[in-house]
């Protein structure tokens, strides 16, 4: 994560509470603590450098354990590492810059139930990539309005459209 923290919060506290808030933390002391042990879901921040150039900037590295994140869901992978913690009072500033998957981690996801191979034969378009849309607004047309619009993309050239709910 690059950070910034709010005037007067030193770096360290900082990203340690960027490494709970993304993990097990909460802004308050909650009853439930008690009935399990954190550690084997607590963010970790190893390490913090100063970003060149860049006053109070820095670059948090934050280690997570694999047993905070469900198996085959990038969902639950990212809002567990970006959900709340943007809105962290601590900091100025945040933002993801980098993320890193474990093999391990990376294994758990099946993937599509079949390879492009099977898109290019059903399209019969082969040697190009394949372009598509999502068709706009995505609530609001009627049936007829909805068929229109995809019709003028396909016979504009596109290969697919896609509906966005």
């Amino acid at each position: 994560f690059r950070m910034t923290p709010q005037p007067g919060v030193p770096a360290e506290e900082a990203g340690a509470a960027v490494a709970a808030e993304s993990s097990t933390g909460t802004w308050t002391t909650v009853w439930t603590d008690g009935l399990t042990s954190l550690d084997n879901y607590k963010g970790r921040c190893y390490d913090i450098e100063p970003v060149a150039g860049e006053e109070n900037q820095y670059i948090a590295y934050v280690a997570y354990p694999l047993d905070l994140f469900e198996e085959g869901s990038v969902t639950n992978l990212f809002t567990s590492i970006v959900g709340n913690v943007f809105g962290f009072k601590a900091l100025r500033a945040l933002r993801l810059e980098d993320l890193r998957i474990p093999p391990a981690y990376s294994k758990t996801f099946q993937g599509p139930p079949h390879g492009i191979q099977v898109e290019r034969d059903k399209l019969n378009k082969y040697g190009r990539p394949l372009l598509g849309c999502t068709i706009k607004p995505k609530l609001g047309l009627s049936a007829k309005n909805y068929g229109r619009a995809v019709y003028e993309c396909l016979r504009g050239g596109l290969d697919f459209t896609k509906d966005d709910e």
